[in-house]
């Protein structure tokens, strides 16, 4: 039994990523299965030595068949929707419940990738259900509305399942745009790194070398050679350092990217822009952007939210920073990550503010000074260096 229900790497849950609704819908699927038994047992007219063994021996049948639709093979799917349809309709002349069987296969037959196939599928399975029907002088409207029921909700079950074939496509290109981005980034990081220390490091072999050499005939001259190393080595630690910094910094169009990327590949609307205009100290941006991204996860872990927003404003000696969302509510201020958040925002001179209700959504209002030490002094700079000029 557990072979059975092993769950095969090509099977139709496989392929869509296991979704939980249609794990419901196969279960849901099943349970008409009682009706096979109640059925003929509210008719008068059914002898129940007649409908009652063939009628067990099918259920077990066609729950397995049904069950490997979803958990078998995906090539093999035609094949176990026929069995079901095969089933309904040797079963069929004495259960008359049993033409379920047959509705069953024709909603399994739309899980199929190609629509034509679908149509192809069906046709034949109609074929023989109208002729069987004839044969046991079922009415023809009874007939009509259960191919109504059949065709339209298999119908349904192909637009659904295609809608979702193409959500998990676009989940696979914005995993190969960034995939791609890290790749751009490393190489564009190997070339950096090779600009900035290939030459520095040539030099400093050089004049190694050198000195190695002089070093017995002319010490005070090798002296000055290595004392040349130390300065160009040092030199080279410090654009290093600059350079890592760099790369580890994170800003806040940068994050109001990753965040839109994050909430909407997760099915949430996002709103949220960065004005061109803002113009923040790179310490202070990077704060900032950390707190951004610490929100932003938990909204995507926690909040079960449907829509969330960033809103940037910048007065003339402060910046807000306010990050919203529809979800459930009931952040505490002291979890999730809030912490955190609210050690940043303190570093910075600033204040959070937490509001958020059961089952009324969250909003953070982030409010931190403009660093006035930096803008000044970036502007005694510049004053002083038109005057020099």
């Amino acid at each position: 039994m557990r072979r059975w229900m092993k769950l095969h790497p090509d099977s139709l849950l496989s392929r869509l990523g296991s979704p939980n609704y249609l794990r419901w819908e196969a279960v849901a699927n099943l349970v008409w299965v009682v009706a096979l038994l109640v059925g003929p047992l509210v008719d008068r007219n059914a002898v129940w030595t007649t409908w009652l063994l063939p009628t067990l021996l099918s259920a077990p049948v066609y729950m397995y068949l049904h069950m490997k639709v979803y958990t078998g093979p995906y090539r093999r799917l035609t094949w176990y929707a026929a069995g079901m349809a095969l089933l309904g309709l040797l079963v069929w002349p004495f259960n008359g419940v049993a033409l379920g069987y047959v509705v069953s296969a024709c909603m399994c037959l739309a899980y199929q990738s190609s629509a034509r196939r679908w149509l192809l599928s069906i046709v034949l399975v109609t074929i023989p259900t109208a002729l069987l029907s004839q044969h046991l002088h079922v009415s023809p409207w009874l007939m009509l509305m259960v191919a109504f029921v059949a065709i339209f909700s298999g119908f349904g079950h192909f637009l659904r399942l295609n809608n979702h074939r193409r959500d998990a496509q676009l989940r696979l290109s914005q995993e190969e745009v960034r995939r791609l981005a890290t790749l751009a980034e490393r190489e564009r990081i190997g070339r950096d790194l090779h600009d900035l220390l290939g030459h520095t490091l040539s030099l400093v072999t050089l004049k190694s070398e050198l000195a190695r050499k002089l070093a017995l005939v002319d010490p005070p001259r090798a002296q000055r050679e290595m004392e040349e190393v130390e300065r160009v080595a040092r030199h080279a630690l410090g654009e290093v350092r600059a350079a890592v910094t760099g790369m580890r910094r994170s800003d806040l169009a940068a994050e109001l990217v990753s965040a839109r990327l994050m909430l909407e590949a997760s099915g949430l609307g996002f709103s949220g822009e960065l004005s061109p205009d803002l113009h923040l100290p790179p310490q202070f941006e990077a704060s900032l952007a950390l707190v951004l991204r610490e929100a932003i996860t938990n909204i995507h872990r926690h909040a079960r939210a449907s829509t969330a927003s960033v809103a940037i404003s910048l007065d003339k000696d402060s910046i807000q920073m306010q990050i919203s969302d529809n979800g459930c509510g009931g952040l505490t201020a002291h979890g999730n990550g809030v912490s955190g958040m609210r050690e940043r925002i303190r570093a910075l001179g600033g204040s959070l503010q937490i509001d958020s209700p059961p089952r009324k959504g969250t909003v953070l209002r982030m409010q931190a000074p403009l660093p006035v030490t930096d803008v000044c002094s970036e502007t005694c700079l510049d004053t002083g260096s038109r005057s020099a000029a």
